[in-house]
């Protein structure tokens, strides 16, 4: 496996229910699959949907749902007996994500969860506390941050996402990222699909890549910061070996460790904008 592919493997959990994509469950099902099958199937992650919606993935996948690896979004007010209903029915659950920065609903939630799920805790990437972080780490569990929406404002800046990913990293925590991260690198965008859409500067999912193998490596939140705002492609060489941006190099066993052990992934209501826009770049 080349530095590329150890970068991307498993990388994107697809949210295709999610705006602004907001395709119904038949269609997200469908092209899940689908990707499942395509030539970049190795970046494929998880399907993500709601606790409450399962009933329409069945009707949409039928007996394939079973067979899908699932990330289930839940709110802190789930009843989590269900969730064990369904592991028991042989859906493939695979991580729950759960809003919320309530270090004793952190703490509940946690105790209540069937065993061997991974838990993803969404927080603000702004103003976040530590006694949140802490929660968090206290209960093995993983962050969940926002990068993005449907409004300009949506977007946390570079110098506040490197300042959250530096406490995160601090604290041996594994975060993924989600909204807004279709793209690989950062650039202005149009916030939805419509054709009048307004647009917006977007984090690149490899600065976002870049970043956090900086800090995960000793590096100081400035040289993250200057990761995430990079927005010109030549910034970085890739080879079989490696990936190059500025001093830093990262070889495959690196890129998998980080992925590992520090950024999981992100989630994208888009699959083949990613791929798309890596092939343009000569990545793929």
């Amino acid at each position: 496996m080349n530095a590329i592919d150890s970068l991307l493997a498993g990388l994107i959990d697809y949210a295709g229910l999610y705006p602004p994509a907001g395709l119904d469950m038949h269609t997200a099902a469908r092209k899940y699959l689908e990707y499942g099958h395509s030539a970049h199937r190795r970046a494929l992650g998880r399907f993500v949907v709601d606790l409450d919606r399962f009933p329409y993935l069945w009707d949409a996948a039928g007996d394939y749902a079973r067979g899908l690896r699932l990330s289930v979004i839940a709110s802190p007010e789930a009843d989590w007996t269900e969730l064990r209903r369904l592991l028991d029915k042989g859906y493939a659950i695979e991580a729950v994500e759960i809003k919320t920065s309530d270090p004793a609903e952190i703490e509940s939630i946690a105790k209540r969860l069937p065993a061997g799920l991974t838990a993803y805790f969404e927080t603000p990437v702004n103003g976040v506390s530590a006694a949140t972080l802490e929660a968090i780490a206290a209960v093995e569990g993983r962050i969940k941050i926002r990068m993005g929406g449907l409004a300009a404002g949506a977007f946390p800046s570079p110098q506040a996402s490197a300042e959250m990913l530096a406490e995160i990293v601090r604290r041996r925590v594994v975060f993924k990222a989600t909204a807004g991260l279709h793209h690989p690198i950062r650039a202005r965008h149009p916030l939805t699909y419509s054709p009048e859409s307004p647009t917006a500067v977007m984090h690149g999912f490899i600065n976002l890549a870049c970043a956090a193998a900086v800090l995960y490596f000793g590096g100081e939140a400035g040289e993250a910061r200057e990761a995430l705002e990079e927005e010109w492609p030549g910034a970085w060489q890739l080879t079989p070996e490696a990936i190059v941006w500025q001093e830093n190099s990262w070889n495959g066993d690196e890129l998998r460790e980080v992925r590992q052990k520090f950024f999981a992934g992100i989630g994208s209501c888009s699959f083949e904008e990613p791929m798309r826009d890596l092939e343009a770049l000569g990545w793929l």
